[in-house]
This record gives structure tokens, C-alpha cells and sequence, in this order.
């Protein structure tokens, strides 16, 4: 009896990515084959995203397709929550399923395509570290789900809940089995990373028999250990991210914050729920350069959340002329159904919402173009992931897969995927680096 196959599409960001990861992982440890292709697959799960509209629309297109191709779709996934508008559209989903709720996928698979009982799990090799959806040589590592906030214009915690945080011992076991399977990049990632253990009261696990603290700063230095990149990613600005910042001046853990801001107006910011701390934080950016000139900060912002006035817009603009970011996202606001920020008055049209974006966009280029030229004449560690007919293509400590920038690299020597090479930087724009390996 041969091996029921499954074709599975992922969508949404890297939190949703471990997810696909962790249910592919459990179908082929039970003996399901994974296959790229609809027409060979005996049923399709598609892992969908319902941060914003535009991505529930996505996600809708892309199960309508598989549909189209395949017949046989399981859902599963952030928009799994909305299960009726699912079906509304595409009534003949075989069932749907929200986030993190992998049993009930397996199961869904197993009633669509029941697995083969002959299938022997310990003799058919599944890897240690599970199936990966990312290149060899780097991987996302979730240490936590859910988050505490609530803020106006999310509904996350509507869809995956409060703050559970993972136990520290079983966070380092991933690590070392993604470090031994060849893994050099480990990205840290989960909905809000400065508050891991808060759940818990930061309460001490065991790892190869030592204590470490369920906390951001005790991870940070345990990950320090395996003698490769550690990327923080979703880090919100509490007082104690101030701990890290030295640990990356030490070369422990990558010179890179990934921070959300959203604004700058401390109105607008009260008005997002979020902290409205803008003052102290340019102070606390000076402070963290100071200790860490490499540093590279990276965050996203919206421009147009209701109410959103012109001198507030230029006082964002403002702000970011002193913060100087070295990387970052903007997107128009978008009212996300069941959002607080749907209630507030005064919406920004949505032509003022596009010149805006396109004014901050300019605005932030102009501050990338110069803060990379600073970096030409430099050497730097540049980790390749990929080649072309042109060279190689790879990324430096300030540039995190496929949302950052790349650095073109060429080089006398043939370079692959995954290798670790120093390179001279002899020129730059907007958003690369292009240098000549050593």
C-alpha cells in the first residue's frame, strides 16, 4: 500500500510558517508523503493568514485554487476562526480548523486520506528536527504563542490567545537539533518576544541539567552558546531589552532589533493602545548605539490610523529623521474586522492614506541610502543563500530573510548556500550591499 500524499500551502508570516512545519512534521513521522503538486495529492491543507483584509483575501484566493485544482482542501490556520465567512465562499472545504490546533488537522487528514498502518515510524527517517520549510542553513525558532496586548487595530489575541510561553528546555532542544542538522541562523520569533516567561513568572527550567530562566536576556545568552547567528525578531521596547544590548556588543547574539513601533504621536499611540513612550525612546536608541555602534533596529509603522492628523503624520516624520532605523515596513491602515479601531472617528481617506505612505516611504529611503553608504569600504560576514548567473546572494547581521536587504556578493572561489564568507563592501543604494568576498 502505497503512502497517502498531502500538498500543503502556507501562507502569512513565520509564526504561521512553524505552525506548517510542525503539522508536516507530524503527518510524515505517520507516513504521509508530502507532495508540491495538487494533481498528485489526495487532499490539500492550506494554513491560512487573517492579520488584515487583504490577507483574508489571500487566503480566500488561495483556497479557492486549491479547490479549483484539487477538490480535496482542509483549512487550518488565523482565518480558521471565521469558519462561516470560510464557508460561505467555499462551502465544500472537507473542515476547518483554527491556529496551533494541530491535532485536529491530523485528524481532518486522516479521515480525508487515511494513513497507511503498514507504515513503520522507525524505520522511515523523519529528521530530528523535524521537516523544515526554510533553506538548511537557517530556521525559525517560536519560543512563545499568543500575546498579552490589545492593541486597537489587532486581533491576534482574538485568534491565538494569551501569552503561553514554551518551556525553556524544550526551546533549547530545538535549538540544538536545528544547530547539529547544519542550521548557522536561528531567528527568534513568537508574538511578542520581550515578554517570554511573563506567563510564568520567569520561572527557572532545566537544560542539559542546568537552571536557565524562562526570560528573554537568559535565552539570549543560553541560544549564545551553540556559536551561531541569533536574530530577536516581534521585541517590544520594555526596560529590560536594555539587557541584551550589551550581549550584542559582545558578539553573543546578532547586533539586531526587530521593533514594532507603529507611531510616533504619543495621541496616535494612545489611540493604538500601544506605549507611548517616544520621547525615552530616541534616549534609550542613543544609549543602545552607544554601547552597540553596529546595532541595526528594524521595525514597522502605520500611517493613516483614524484620526491621524498632518502635523501628527510630520511629527512621525520628524521622529524618524532623529531615530535614524536602519530597516522598516510601513503599511496604510486597513480596518480589520472585529478591530477596536473600526469604532474610531474621523477615518482618513484613503487617498490621503496613499500620499502619506508614499511621502514616509521616500522619507525612510533617503535614511537607508545613507546609513548603508556608511557601511562601503567595510568588511563584513556575509551568510550566502542562494546563487545565480550574477554570483551570490546573501545577507549580512543586519538583514533578516526576505523582509531586509541582500548582499551581492562575488567572489574567485565557488561559494553555496550556507557558507559564512568575509566580504569587502565597495558600494551600495537604497536597500543592498554589493562587495567582493575575501
Amino acid at each position: 500500500m502505497s503512502s497517502p500524499k498531502v500538498g500543503f500551502v502556507s501562507l502569512g508570516c513565520p509564526k504561521a510558517l512553524v505552525d506548517s512545519e510542525r503539522i508536516l512534521t507530524q503527518l510524515r513521522t505517520e507516513g504521509y508523503a508530502i507532495t508540491p503538486d495538487y494533481n498528485d495529492a489526495d487532499v490539500v491543507v492550506v494554513n491560512t493568514c487573517g492579520f488584515i483584509d487583504s490577507a483574508k483575501a489571500e487566503s480566500l484566493d488561495a483556497i479557492g485554487e486549491a479547490i479549483a485544482e484539487n477538490g480535496r482542501v482542509i483549512v487550518t490556520g488565523c482565518m480558521g476562526v471565521e469558519e462561516s465567512v470560510i464557508r460561505d465562499v467555499h462551502p465544500s472545504v472537507l473542515a476547518v480548523t483554527g491556529p496551533q490546533q494541530y491535532e485536529q488537522v491530523v485528524r481532518a487528514v486522516h479521515e480525508a486520506a487515511p494513513p497507511n498502518l503498514q507504515h513503520a515510524p522507525y524505520i522511515d527517517l523523519v529528521p530530528p528536527q523535524g521537516i523544515k520549510l526554510t533553506p538548511r542553513h537557517y530556521a525559525y525558532l517560536k519560543i512563545s504563542e499568543g500575546c498579552n496586548h490589545r492593541c486597537s487595530f489587532c486581533i491576534i489575541p482574538s485568534m491565538r490567545g494569551d501569552l503561553v510561553s514554551r518551556p525553556i528546555g524544550d526551546v533549547m532542544g530545538e535549538a540544538e537539533r536545528l544547530v547539529n542538522a547544519g542550521v548557522k541562523e536561528l531567528l527568534v520569533i513568537s508574538q511578542d518576544t520581550s515578554a517570554y516567561g511573563v506567563d510564568v513568572k520567569f520561572r527557572s527550567g532545566f537544560w542539559n541539567g542546568r537552571p536557565i530562566k524562562t526570560h528573554m536576556t537568559q535565552l539570549s545568552e543560553a541560544l549564545a552558546g551553540f556559536g551561531v547567528w541569533t536574530r530577536l525578531h516581534y521585541v517590544y521596547p520594555y526596560p529590560h531589552v536594555d539587557e541584551v544590548i550589551p550581549l550584542m556588543a559582545e558578539g553573543k547574539i546578532l547586533p539586531y532589533l526587530d521593533i514594532p513601533f507603529q507611531h510616533a504621536s504619543p495621541r496616535i499611540l494612545k489611540l493604538m493602545k500601544r506605549p507611548a513612550f517616544e520621547d525615552k525612546t530616541l534616549a534609550r536608541i542613543k544609549r543602545w548605539r552607544e554601547i552597540c555602534p553596529d546595532l541595526t533596529l528594524r521595525s514597522t509603522f502605520i500611517v493613516g490610523f483614524p484620526g491621524e492628523t498632518e502635523d501628527e503624520f510630520q511629527y512621525l516624520l520628524d521622529w524618524m529623521s532623529e531615530a535614524q532605523l536602519d530597516r522598516v515596513g510601513c503599511f496604510q491602515y486597513s480596518p480589520v474586522t472585529g478591530a477596536k479601531a473600526n469604532e474610531l472617528p474621523d477615518a482618513v481617506p484613503d487617498e490621503v492614506k496613499q500620499e502619506r505612505w508614499d511621502r514616509f516611504m521616500a522619507h525612510q529611503q533617503a535614511i537607508s541610502t545613507e546609513r548603508l553608504a556608511q557601511k562601503v569600504g567595510r568588511e563584513i560576514d556575509v551568510l550566502i543563500d542562494e546563487i545565480d548567473e550574477d554570483g551570490a546572494i546573501g545577507r549580512s547581521s543586519a538583514d533578516a530573510p526576505e523582509i531586509d536587504g541582500n548582499v551581492f556578493v562575488s567572489s574567485e572561489r565557488t561559494l553555496q548556500p550556507g557558507d559564512m564568507v568575509r566580504v569587502r563592501i565597495n558600494d551600495s543604494d537604497e536597500y543592498d550591499l554589493y562587495g567582493q568576498a575575501i
